[in-house]
């Protein structure tokens, strides 16, 4: 929802703020509230698949801090990103 309506340079309105193409609506793993919770099942799935490509092997535990950085990495080093 980062995107202006399609064939029109109008932000679109979400939920009360104007989000445009240029705006970042990703906010920093180092900033996440749950950073040190154990890493999610879907973190874990989609990590598992990118160090397959990487030639990679993860450790058996991540924070979800830590995953959300090594997925970052791995999407660089495979072209995923």
């Amino acid at each position: 929802m980062n995107r202006a309506h399609p064939g029109n340079d109008t932000p679109v309105r979400a939920r009360g703020w104007v989000v445009t193409d240029d705006d970042a609506a990703i906010k920093d793993p180092d900033e996440w509230v749950t950073g040190d919770e154990p890493w999610t099942a879907a973190q874990r799935s989609y990590l598992g698949t990118l160090a397959r490509e990487a030639g990679e092997e993860l450790p058996d535990e991540l924070t979800k801090r830590d995953a959300a950085k090594k997925i970052e990495e791995l999407q660089a080093r495979t072209g995923r990103g």
